[in-house]
């Protein structure tokens, strides 16, 4: 039993990993970190980036799709391949756990970020095309992202949402599930089908406000420094509380809904004076998933502290970001930025992904052209030795008619 076991059976939080690579898939390395307490997957564009231009793992595969698709469809041909995988690894763990873990994520296009119907038509065709129950399709929580996570749901489709930075709009999440939700109630669709993880990004909530902080330049806004993304995660928590409660909820669960889990996203330590695991620490609480990159996961294996803290100092926490406000930090400004920012991230690794791949085609597309052109070198020679041998290969001429 690592500390990833006493995570979930003590602190009540689901430790999922954020990565996956065919690499890991076929050599077991996924396998096993599910026997050593990982609870389930998430990917992104960023992360498919790295295994696929970071790996031959891909090449014969690409090689091949590539004859008769175009570079993109290649992609998510691959993409959706690994993503079936991860998902035949944990749905054992699916059904074990009731359905309340073994999920495995798979982003829409970040190009649809700003495109409601766009991302209504990609996630519903992903969901389609890969039915298993514990695929988690992710949608950006931006402005035309909520109405999107909205018809999801409420067509008995399991969500990831993804890219949220505030607690308004974490707020906003909350009401396309519950209104999801009770729109597929109303048509009479199962809501026991429905899962769903908010994540809420963290760490880069502290790495754009220390910039203003540091800015700011006193001595107030500089021990201000580290605190904002707990603070702000922590009342997320307790707006989760809030909203999971009373009698709307209450009415969805006697229903078989099942609670849409904060998930703590972005949980690995960018300023290296902090804490390498102060996102995960700090976090801990019932019906909660923190995805941690490898060498998060690797930290928290050696050296975390299982306890429940995500509840703990809420009061401070308030005064923490009020300072913030008084000090001119704006965190609904912060948030934009971020929720900017992240959605230009994922669409740069798209976007380079993709060169790469179109690159690697031109390649493999020369080469194919070099190996035809050889080949047909080759046989152009052999026919101009048998036409001189005879076609039997013998080196006598035939007899010439005589004038």
């Amino acid at each position: 039993m690592t500390r990833l076991h006493l995570l979930y059976t003590e602190g009540g939080q689901s430790p999922w990993i954020d990565n996956l690579s065919r690499d890991a898939i076929r050599t077991g390395r996924l396998a096993n970190m599910l026997d050593d307490g990982i609870r389930g997957v998430t990917s992104n564009p960023t992360i498919f980036q790295k295994a696929m231009t970071g790996s031959d793992v891909y090449s014969a595969d690409f090689a091949r799709l590539i004859e008769s698709s175009s570079v993109e469809q290649a992609f998510w041909e691959m993409a959706t391949a690994d993503v079936t995988a991860a998902l035949e690894i944990f749905h054992p763990l699916y059904e074990q756990s009731g359905s309340s873990d073994g999920f495995v994520s798979l982003e829409v296009s970040p190009r649809l970020a700003y495109d409601t119907e766009g991302t209504i038509k990609d996630a519903r065709s992903f969901h389609e095309r890969i039915a298993m129950p514990n695929l988690l399709v992710k949608i950006p929580a931006t402005e035309a992202g909520v109405p999107a996570i909205h018809q999801m749901i409420s067509e008995g489709r399991s969500i990831n949402v993804t890219l949220i930075f505030s607690i308004e709009r974490y707020g906003e999440v909350i009401e396309a599930y519950l209104s999801g939700l009770e729109a597929l109630g109303s048509s009479g669709g199962d809501l026991s089908r429905v899962h769903s993880v908010a994540s809420f990004f963290v760490s880069r909530v502290d790495t754009e406000v220390d910039r203003r902080l540091e800015a700011v330049g006193t001595e107030q806004a500089l021990a201000l420094r580290g605190k904002a993304a707990v603070a702000q995660a922590k009342l997320a928590y307790q707006l989760f509380l809030e909203r999971f409660t009373g009698p709307r909820w209450e009415a969805l669960r006697a229903n078989g809904a099942h609670t849409q889990r904060p998930l703590w996203a972005s949980t690995s330590t960018k300023n290296p004076a902090y804490p390498d695991l102060l996102y995960v620490d700090s976090l801990i609480g019932a019906d909660t998933v923190n995805t941690m990159p490898d060498a998060t996961v690797a930290a928290f294996v050696g050296h975390g502290t299982v306890a429940q803290t995500v509840d703990k100092s809420v009061e401070q926490a308030g005064a923490e970001l009020d300072a913030l406000g008084e000090l001119g930090v704006v965190m609904r400004d912060v948030s934009q930025q971020l929720e900017d920012e992240g959605v230009a991230a994922f669409s740069k690794s798209y976007d380079e992904l993709l060169q790469a791949l179109e690159d690697k085609a031109n390649i493999n597309g020369a080469n194919m052209n070099r190996a035809n052109i050889n080949s047909a070198n080759v046989n152009r020679g052999n026919a101009n030795a048998a036409n001189a041998h005879g076609e039997d290969g013998s080196n006598e001429h035939k007899a010439q008619p005589q004038s």
